[in-house]
This record gives structure tokens, sequence and C-alpha cells, in this order.
């Protein structure tokens, strides 16, 4: 267990509720800090809000396809499996605290949730779900509750070629969400991939062409659902069961939430 090192708080909600805005402005009121996140794609989001908050002489981005470490580098976005063990500052924020439970990836988060801290100030983020945990595991731990502002609804099931402008069509392979793209490439005359497999270049120029509105339609895998920040006002799921990397299952209700509430 992790020695005390200044405050430590959780801050809970569901998603798209500024978890992650609240983490960043928090570390940019100190002199120095780190931000752990959960994908590749998340942490360059995150680099490129701070960069235009501060300049690119002063923040580092470190993932496991991309480098960039300025000399005077004071704050980080990095995904979380690719962030050194004792890499913090003066503040240190972890993202998605629910992947401890994660079969594959759960062993760095919960690692990370025992041992990792800042100098002054630790945030972990994440879905109401953790609290027993979070508060059984990390003493002296103080919560801090965020409310969603918008509401999410079930509108029923729709055909693709219904599907209005600003839609995200979720995906559970890469097959999958290539067919879907190639259908609305067909009906709507195109649409915007996004998947972890794809190269950091082309992965920003797909999120980019759908964020400036070169393309109405996202098709995507379930990794949106941990954090992209993106203009969506309807999501749809083309099925409702995935391979977890073990099996077949349906999709549970917080994590039919969790992707829809982006």
């Amino acid at each position: 267990m992790a020695e005390m090192r200044g405050q430590v708080a959780a801050v809970l909600g569901p998603t798209n509720t500024g978890k992650t805005h609240y983490a960043i402005e928090r570390m940019l009121a100190r002199r120095s800090g780190v931000i752990g996140l959960p994908l590749r794609l998340l942490a360059r989001e995150v680099y490129d809000r701070i960069v235009a908050l501060r300049g690119p002489s002063v923040v580092a981005l470190i993932t496991g396809e991309e480098r960039i470490v300025p000399a005077r580098a004071a704050y980080v976005g990095a995904s979380e499996d690719a962030r050194a063990t004792g890499m913090a500052g003066e503040l240190l924020s972890m993202d998605e605290v629910p992947l401890c439970d994660n079969p594959e990836r759960g062993h760095v988060f919960t690692e990370r949730l025992l041992r990792a801290r800042g100098a002054q100030e630790t945030l972990f983020l994440g879905s109401d779900t953790m609290k027993g945990a979070i508060n059984a595991l990390v003493p002296k731990v103080s919560f801090l509750r965020r409310e969603r502002f918008s509401t999410l609804s079930y509108t029923g099931s729709r055909k693709i070629s219904r599907m209005p402008a600003r839609s995200a069509i979720v995906g559970f392979s890469a097959d999958n969400v290539y067919a879907i793209a190639e259908l609305l490439r067909r009906q709507k005359g195109g649409a915007a991939v996004v998947l972890g497999a794809l190269s950091p270049r082309t992965r920003n120029a797909q999120v980019d062409l759908y964020q400036n509105g070169d393309v109405d339609h996202l098709v995507a895998t379930d990794a949106i659902g941990m954090g992209l920040n993106l203009d969506i006002d309807h999501v749809a799921f083309s099925a409702t069961s995935k391979f977890d990397g073990r099996r077949m299952r349906r999709l549970m209700p917080n994590e039919l939430a969790q992707i829809a509430g982006r």
C-alpha cells in the first residue's frame, strides 16, 4: 500500500460529466502533473488540449506508439500501460479506475490504485461502481460526485439508412466496423472509422474528419466509451453482445450506459 502523500480524491459519476476536464484544471493549477489514461487516442486528445493551453514546450505525450518529451516538460498525458510506475508530479490522475476489474489490464490499474500517488494531490476518476473498492483500498480518500446534465433515452431500433447526422455506430470487431462503414459510404456518402489497430496519425485524421463535419457518421469499437470526447448526438449499437477475450456474452447495463453516455 502506498504511503500517504498529499490529498487523495475519487471523482466519480456517469460518463460525460467532465471528470477528465476537472483533472486537467486541477493539474494546470499545479507546477507539474501526470494524467494517466486508458487509451492512446485519449492520451493524444488530452495532450492536444494541454498544449493549446500551455504550449508544446512544457507538455509531454507518452503512449505505446508515441513519445513526445520536451526538455522542460512539466505536464504529461500518458496511456496508463505506458506510464512508468514512478512517474508523477505534484498531481497524479488516473482515469477509468473501473479497468481494475479488466481481465487483461486490471493488474496495471490495480497496482496504480494501490501505489501511485502525486506529491500533493491524487485523483482517481471513474464510475460509482468503484466507490466501495476505492473506499476499502485507499486510506483517507475523499469522494467527489459529478452529475450528468443531459439525459440518456432509448429510441428503439433503426436501420442504418435512417441514422440521423452526428451519429456513432458501435461495432465489436474490426470486420463489423468496416462493413458498417462501407454501407454508410454507399448510403450516406462516407463515415469516419476509429479502431485501436489504426496508426496514431490515421486515428487522429479520422477523428478530425468527423469532428470537423466532413462526414456526419462515425463507426467505432466500444473503446469510444472510455472517454473520447466527440460531438455525438445519437449512439447506435450494431449488437448487444461481444467477445470479451474468452467468450461471447451480452453487454451489462452499465457497459451499455458507459458507451452510450459519450
